[in-house]
């Protein structure tokens, strides 16, 4: 099978910890120039910010010359230019280093603040923060978790290893344990195990459980109970969207403060950081690919619908 050529690397500088976008001319295309395919390909962007990106000479090539606005279109091409930062609100809690060396750092994320730039979230985003804060423009995540959930995440230093670490995660050779509040149900018979498929339907917000052949395995346990709720530990075997919330929620008990499960909310505004999800990535385990060291991290973060439910409820920062 024949490997792909590596792109070029970047001629622009990351800006605000964020790497500029990389566009790919398809092979196939009837475009006389380069301008009129991203005027195509770039349908989001308000009228005229592609002729005014060209005019400035935004848009370069791999040697990081400007591409002329007639510039002939050349199939398999590569161009680059930093897209215009969306107005976000900063989220107002720190991204806590749990762990450095010269191959991974390990942070603890808070909720709101989403892991890597996408969509409206781009700047105010556990990377860009991470790269801007500890001057790392090489780091990468190695996984992701949902902007809303707090805890662990695997960053990595090198590009040439970001593949061993990813692997991780991707052949189940990493251990993730979580933790959430819910409601109590007396009832539920706990430990056990959930199995189901779950299906993520692209622009749907929230994922579903269907009939066939399950994809998505928890171990749920109850950790302590008081006062009408429940303290879950959740070990993941799989890493289905949105699959911790989905499963408690089919057992009955919905993790507190979750827009999607078991009914979908209206957003809140922006800058609204009360009452946050009560779902926590409270630890990883696993041997580095690397340097064959056995890590064990456990955030250090604490689900406050537990340790103060009525500052919680009334939405006390």
């Amino acid at each position: 099978m024949r490997r792909r050529t590596p792109p070029p690397p970047a001629p622009l500088p990351q800006r605000e910890g964020v790497d500029p976008v990389r566009v790919r001319l398809p092979v196939d295309g009837a475009w006389a120039t380069v301008r009129e395919h991203l005027v195509e390909r770039l349908t989001g962007a308000p009228a005229g910010v592609v002729e005014s990106m060209f005019a400035a000479g935004l848009v370069v090539g791999a040697d990081g010359r400007a591409v002329a606005p007639d510039a002939p279109y050349r199939p398999g091409m590569f161009v680059w230019f930093h897209r215009e930062l969306p107005a976000e609100v900063p989220v107002p809690f720190p991204v806590e280093v749990v762990y450095r060396d010269e191959h991974i750092v390990v942070a603890d994320k808070p909720h709101f603040l989403a892991t890597t730039p996408r969509g409206a979230h781009v700047a105010e985003t556990a990377l860009a923060r991470l790269r801007r804060e500890l001057g790392i423009p090489t780091l990468t995540a190695a996984h992701r978790l949902d902007r809303l959930t707090a805890g662990l995440v695997l960053f990595t230093v090198r590009p040439e290893e970001r593949g061993a670490y990813q692997s991780l995660f991707r052949d189940r050779r990493v251990r993730k344990e979580y933790e959430a509040v819910a409601p109590y149900d007396p009832a539920l018979v706990l430990p056990r195990t959930v199995r189901s498929r779950i299906v993520k339907e692209r622009g749907v917000p929230a994922a579903r459980e269907v009939p066939g052949e399950p994809n998505a395995e928890t171990r749920v346990e109850l950790a302590g109970h008081r006062a009408g709720l429940g303290r879950y530990r959740l070990v993941p075997t799989t890493g289905q969207t949105h699959q911790l919330r989905v499963h408690l929620t089919a057992l009955g008990v919905p993790i507190l403060g979750d827009p999607l499960y078991p009914e979908v909310t209206a957003p809140v505004p922006a800058g609204d950081f009360r009452r946050p999800l009560q779902l926590l990535a409270r630890g990883l385990e696993f041997t580095d690919p690397v340097t064959g060291t056995e890590h064990t991290f456990t955030s250090a973060r604490a689900l406050r619908a537990w340790t103060s439910h009525g500052a919680w409820a009334d939405g006390t920062l």
